[in-house]
């Protein structure tokens, strides 16, 4: 029979075991975010422009959260599309490549599984991250939803030509906004994700495009009736018609005029669709305040990577036109923020970052070495301060879509030069130094003066136009 004093020893003994191997555990445990794969979350925001953020020096909208990430993160104050439309746009954003590789928008079918299968989310999926989707994918894939574990694909009702375009998801039995009901999805998957597995969430936001088959075109929820009632927008930059006469006959003829007279026509239009556009962004800033709250609950804000982009630019009535698709920065130059938290200090970096770079900073961070067909280049480095520059001096820009409505064009930007021509016309060509001349305003394509640095624009456009016509797209 065991004495009291063996009994007495025999539970310390286990106590102590116990406890040893709790100690184990968390030594061999990685408990340093810094040294762990973080979870990352990647928002894509439809139809947000460069400016369409309080960071930006826009003393009108209310972007609050947005601007917390940007004072305590990285805002890139000089990111671009290669492509300023949303279906092209997001297949760079999927396949890390130009359109004129991918060669993928509205009309073209399906975009190509070679390319799809080496895109961001399947290589994270395969590396053993918990991947989600919810929003706009904006891409036809047959194969999407083996993209993700989990996956939601929806946009704006085209069914109806009123508010239900943006009203008709449901959460508990109540027709909510899309911009909450994103949110909401958002919430419950960071709240279900596995703990033992790092994830990566893909968010994309309706918001704020409009609902075109609609006369009101713009639609928010209520709680942001109020804002900037009282509050006279300012009018836009290039609003007299002599800037609009000065455009070719194709974009004069087109959908940014078009869409101009949906939205921007008349004072009243104006003041209403750009407050529309503004209240609905804050619905989005809302979400994000969530979202990061719940990081918060979870316990896994310290290791989450916040990625913010727009996916193409916007014209609020400059040059009299309305949409995006044409060259001008406008139109190609987005918002975006990369908020690390595992990195102290603030940067603003001028560098030009274009959305093919998104995928590439997406696996560094998660440690994966990118696809060798993908043409961007991570952000990391220079996120965590380890270079200050991408060494890219020229980048390609380019809407190559074949539509009547939208004349085709390309171009390219340097830090302090822009060249760019319409495809169908290429004597249609516009030059601007955009050091001296920012909102692009004295067109150098016809001045003598200027006539050897055109040529060379010239040519780098034709040189990168051929390095980039790959045949990716079967």
């Amino acid at each position: 029979m065991q004495t009291h004093y063996q009994n007495k020893m025999k539970n310390t003994s286990l106590i102590l075991l116990f406890l040893l191997g709790l100690i184990i555990v968390a030594c061999n445990k990685d408990t340093n975010p810094e040294n762990s794969k973080p979870n990352i979350i990647f928002i894509l925001t439809d139809d947000q422009r460069f400016d369409a953020i309080g960071y930006a020096d826009n003393s009108i909208i209310q972007t609050p959260e947005m601007d917390k990430l940007a004072a305590s993160g990285t805002y890139f104050s000089n990111a671009i599309v290669t492509t300023p439309i949303c279906s092209a746009s997001r297949a760079s954003i999927l396949s890390g490549v130009h359109e004129r590789t991918h060669r993928y928008s509205f009309t073209s079918g399906p975009i190509s599984k070679t390319l799809m299968d080496s895109s961001y989310p399947i290589l994270l999926k395969q590396s053993g991250y918990y991947t989600g989707f919810f929003g706009k994918f904006g891409v036809d894939y047959h194969g999407k939803q083996e993209l993700f574990d989990e996956i939601e694909d929806y946009d704006r009702n085209n069914n109806f030509n009123d508010y239900r375009g943006y009203y008709y998801k449901t959460l508990d039995g109540d027709t909510v906004h899309l911009t909450r009901y994103t949110g909401q999805k958002a919430l419950d998957f960071i709240e279900n994700a596995p703990a033992e597995n790092p994830f990566c969430l893909s968010l994309s936001f309706s918001a704020p495009h409009a609902h075109d088959g609609a006369p009101e075109q713009y639609f928010w929820q209520n709680n942001q009736d109020e804002l900037f009632e009282d509050i006279e927008i300012p009018v836009p930059n290039l609003s007299e018609s002599l800037w609009f006469d000065k455009l070719p006959e194709s974009v004069r003829d087109g959908y940014n005029r078009t869409r101009w007279y949906w939205r921007f026509d008349t004072p009243d239009k104006y003041q209403h669709s750009v407050k529309g556009y503004y209240r609905m962004l804050k619905g989005v800033d809302d979400e994000i305040a969530k979202i990061r709250k719940k990081l918060e609950e979870k316990g896994v804000e310290n290791n989450t990577v916040i990625i913010l982009m727009g996916d193409n630019g916007y014209f609020l009535g400059e040059r009299q036109l309305a949409g995006k698709w044409l060259m001008y920065d406008n139109s190609i130059r987005i918002p975006l923020i990369v908020f690390d938290p595992r990195i102290k200090k603030h940067s603003d970096i001028d560098e030009m970052a274009l959305n093919i770079d998104i995928p590439a900073t997406i696996l560094d961070y998660a440690g994966i070495q990118q696809p060798t067909i993908w043409q961007g280049k991570s952000l990391v480095s220079l996120i965590q301060g380890e270079q200050n520059s991408l060494n890219r001096d020229t980048i390609l820009i380019e809407h190559l879509w074949k539509f009547e409505k939208i004349p085709p064009s390309e171009g390219i930007r340097t830090n302090e030069w822009k060249y760019f021509r319409y495809i169908n016309n290429k004597n249609e060509e516009e030059l601007y130094n955009l050091k001296l001349d920012p909102l692009e305003t004295n067109n150098l394509a016809k001045d003598s003066a200027d006539s050897k640095i055109l040529k060379e624009f010239q040519l780098k456009l034709d040189e990168l136009a051929i390095k980039f016509s790959g045949d990716l797209s079967k």
